[in-house]
């Protein structure tokens, strides 16, 4: 299936490992040219290096807590790139553990979200644009104690995303949130607990009917459907990414 990406130029924030840098990957095996992003000069001069061997990848050092420095890399992104089609918010800041850290969340997970978009915005609306935010099915249930600040702030950034669906759909552009459940990642979080807490990293493959957690290609593989021309009636949903590891029905 052509899913329409072909000639598109994305922006992926934090981007060098993980979800993004399969995002990445993943758009640019379909045809797009992508600008990349993180705080570490070292790793985004390392992904764009193995990045080009696909195509375009250009990648900028950002602090998404400082809308200065996303504001720079994104307008320098435009200018490289010749323009933004997709937009995909990747930040988030890690779950914090005392109250007075919580603006950690808002700042990584929401005001960059939202100011990033207001960068790209004009760009965005040039052609018909799409934002993508990536959520997570945290939002929607307890999960584990310590996670409140992280569920809390990724809600935010779903209600955000989703009610721009209306207001900048308006002007062609459109917004979609994926929402992953637990997504092994090589040095990651689970990849931690899976070492840490064995029992616990089993139970929780054993609640998803398809026995094992998800990776992140599954991750970008909603994503890309999502940023083509191919879903270009798809605007304002919530597409959830975890085998069914969330048991509600959802109508």
């Amino acid at each position: 299936m052509d899913l329409g990406l072909a000639g598109k130029r994305a922006l992926v924030t934090g981007s060098t490992k993980g979800i993004g840098r399969a995002i990445a990957e993943t758009l640019l095996a379909q045809g797009a040219s992508v600008a990349i992003c993180a705080r570490s000069a070292d790793d985004v001069e390392l992904a764009v290096k193995e990045l080009s061997d696909a195509g375009t990848a250009i990648g900028g050092v950002v602090d998404a807590a400082d809308l200065a420095s996303l504001g720079a890399w994104i307008a320098s992104s435009a200018e490289q790139l010749g323009g933004i089609d997709v937009y995909v918010h990747n930040t988030s800041g890690k779950p914090q553990k005392v109250l007075e850290d919580w603006s950690k969340n808002f700042d990584i997970d929401l005001k960059a979200l939202v100011g990033g978009v207001a960068a790209a915005k004009d760009a965005l609306a040039d052609g018909g644009g799409s934002v993508i935010s990536i959520g997570t099915t945290a939002t929607v249930e307890h999960f584990g104690s310590g996670s409140g600040s992280y569920s809390a702030f990724k809600a935010a950034v779903t209600n955000w995303t989703l009610g721009q669906a209306q207001v900048l759909g308006a002007e062609g552009i459109r917004c979609n949130v994926v929402s992953p459940g637990p997504i092994f990642v090589e040095g990651g979080d689970w990849d931690a607990i899976r070492t840490a807490k064995p029992e616990f990293f089993a139970a929780t493959e054993r609640a998803h009917p398809v026995g094992h957690i998800g990776t992140t290609q599954d991750v970008a593989n909603a994503v890309a459907f999502l940023a083509g021309d191919a879903a270009k009636h798809v605007n304002g949903v919530n597409l959830t990414v975890d085998g069914g590891f969330l048991k509600r029905v959802d109508y």
